[in-house]
């Protein structure tokens, strides 16, 4: 039995959630008996339509509209996935897919972007985290739907399409008076999990943009790179590490489980139960010589989505890291994909929400997320300077102050000074070259801009006072004592 699990939210040709894949023989039907009142009054209502409706309508038709009415009753990630979705959602974690790259949800009944996939089509035509999509068009396909009442799959299949070709999507955007038209060109989507870099000597950013195949084989061989580079120009150890999981939106599970292993060892990451209280499944991780020793801040937005989650609650339920940020997006739900294997030979699939996920302390993440130790707003490092240059007047402001014995009142120190400003203000996480908008990579220049980079790495400096003054340090748990 093929059992493939995903933790995630949706993304075109991407499908993010925690997901197990099952033969329909797997599960006992005689479970809820139907209520044979309701399905006689269906029979007679579908009857109807096919005999007096002022068109003739194909029964399939009929079928598939009653499944979908019926599933959106539940929640939005229970969907009914046709044949052409089912067979695209089984090829979907390999890190290389089609579409527009951005993962979407629905929030208050309104189909929602979670967040672009960096250096994708729809991050560099400026596609926002928190964008309402409210209209679609394809010319080329004569679609032009608003998005009302859509469900996901709905959605992927308007956006979805061959690569080179456009679709223009319609968003309401916090700041915007009216809907703003982006036109995307597809393409085929492919991501790198995993980037990373020395911010200063002795420690080093590590950026994990969604859990897929080989993640923790690509995070390991980050982190060896950046030991050895450390060692290489600063004659000294990697002292510690900024783990950046904002703006990731879920992937597979057990790379989730095995890259929280990476920094945890083998204790409890992450557990799941269902509807029977009394059934609950526990994944631990069993990484052999983790990093454990390795000073560690997590960082995590209302981006950060299902499997980054399990991440971080993991590293903060285990105290092994300072979780630093905003509150998670709060996706804590389990998906069953379930193989609908008809007589027709048409392999349709059913993705039923069966389950929550629960931290290794009991927590529930669904609708509530993650919340950081320390809360840090995501601020124009550009404003801040400004604001600094309102500050109270210091004695070395006074002209004709006796001048310190360290003071340096040079001109070349002042200009130097204006020129760091300078460049300073012409740095940004996000840069736009020939019309495209790209992501700055190198965490040494990006701390110059990002303040909640910045905020990070002077933790991990203090990790010291932090630990003496509250008590804190990581906690140590051994295999046996964390069962």
């Amino acid at each position: 039995m093929k059992r493939t699990r995903l933790v995630f939210t949706t993304t075109l040709g991407l499908m993010l959630g925690l997901t197990l894949t099952f033969g329909l023989g797997y599960f006992r039907q005689v479970e809820a008996a139907p209520s044979y009142e309701y399905l006689d009054t269906f029979t007679k209502v579908m009857h109807f339509v096919q005999a007096n409706y002022v068109e003739e309508v194909e029964t399939e038709k009929l079928m598939e509209g009653a499944i979908k009415g019926m599933l959106s009753t539940l929640d939005p990630h229970t969907v009914y996935l046709p044949p052409d979705q089912f067979k695209e959602m089984q090829v979907d974690t390999s890190g290389r897919f089609g579409g527009l790259g951005i993962e979407i949800t629905i929030q208050d009944g309104i189909l929602t972007v979670v967040t672009p996939i960096e250096d994708t089509p729809a991050f560099q035509e400026g596609v926002e985290p928190g964008d309402k999509i409210i209209r679609i068009v394809d010319k080329r396909d004569k679609v032009d739907k608003e998005t009302k009442g859509m469900s996901l799959h709905e959605a992927v299949k308007l956006m979805r399409g061959k690569k080179g070709t456009p679709v223009t999507i319609h968003v309401v955007r916090k700041g915007l008076n009216k809907p703003k038209p982006i036109t995307i060109t597809r393409d085929i989507i492919r991501v790198n999990s995993v980037k990373s870099g020395i911010i200063e000597p002795g420690y080093g950013w590590l950026r994990i943009t969604s859990f897929q195949a080989n993640t923790t084989r690509d995070l390991r061989a980050h982190l060896q790179k950046m030991i050895k580079e450390n060692q290489a120009k600063n004659k000294g150890d990697l002292e510690g590490l900024v783990l950046d999981l904002r703006y990731n939106p879920g992937g597979l599970l057990e790379e989730a489980v095995s890259v929280s292993g990476t920094f945890l060892g083998n204790v409890p990451i992450v557990s799941t139960m269902g509807r029977n209280k009394k059934q609950k499944e526990v994944e631990y991780g069993k990484m052999k010589n983790p990093y454990d020793k390795l000073k560690l801040v997590v960082l995590v937005n209302e981006a950060s989505a299902s499997a980054s989650e399990i991440v971080a609650g993991a590293l903060q339920d285990h105290k092994r890291g300072l979780i630093v940020g905003k509150t998670t997006f709060g996706k804590g739900s389990v998906q069953t994909v379930i193989d609908l294997d008809n007589k027709s030979g048409a392999r349709a699939g059913l993705k039923l929400t069966v389950a929550r996920y629960y931290t290794p302390n009991g927590r529930s993440i669904q609708g509530k997320g993650i919340t950081p130790d320390i809360e840090v707003d995501r601020i124009d490092v550009d404003l801040l300077e400004k604001a600094k240059q309102g500050r109270m007047l210091r004695e070395a402001d006074l002209k004709g102050h006796i001048i310190g014995e360290d003071e340096d009142t040079s001109a070349e120190s002042k200009d130097e000074d204006e020129a760091e400003k300078k460049d300073r203000s012409d740095i940004r996480p996000i840069r736009e070259k020939d019309g495209k908008k790209i992501r700055v990579s190198d965490p040494a220049v990006l701390v110059k801009s990002d303040f909640q980079l910045q905020q990070a790495l002077a933790y991990l400096k203090a990790w010291n006072i932090f630990r003496t003054a509250g008590n804190w340090e990581p906690e140590k748990k051994t295999a046996a004592s964390a069962k």
